[in-house]
């Protein structure tokens, strides 16, 4: 049993782009599929989907990579741990990387990038980040 699913999704990712894999494959959550949905909608990945496979089913990510392989994801940083959950609120928005990363927040309204949040204007836990 996993201590934080969130952390072992975004550290398969990290090392599946580390070795240039097409795609990666994680045990399926509804909180996994709204991450991995901001990253679609965010372009740092292709495309998501789920996976009938037993025991449990698995989210499918299909990473993205430039025309010279390039990564996308160069850097994901877990920033709300089980043990030290971290909230902003709205104002307290700052640029990830003078605006080429994102934040990705667990709000009352989904999980949205710090960009969504911002337009809807809702805080949230932060997830992690994204560049």
């Amino acid at each position: 049993m996993l201590t934080d699913p969130i952390a072992d999704l975004l550290t398969r990712i990290r090392n599946a782009v580390k070795i240039e894999k097409v795609f990666v494959d994680v045990p399926v959550s509804n909180e996994k599929k709204g991450i991995v949905d901001v990253l679609k909608r965010e372009g740092y990945i292709w495309d998501w989907e789920v996976v009938e496979s037993k025991p449990v089913p698995l989210i499918r990510v299909h990473l993205k990579y430039g025309p010279n392989a390039e990564k996308v994801i160069t850097k994901v940083k877990r920033i709300s741990k089980p043990g030290c959950r971290v909230y902003l609120q709205t104002a307290a928005f700052k640029p990830i990387l003078n605006g080429l990363g994102i934040q990705i927040l667990s709000t009352n309204r989904g999980i949205l990038s710090d960009r969504e949040a911002k337009l809807r204007n809702v805080g949230g836990e932060v997830i992690c980040h994204v560049w």
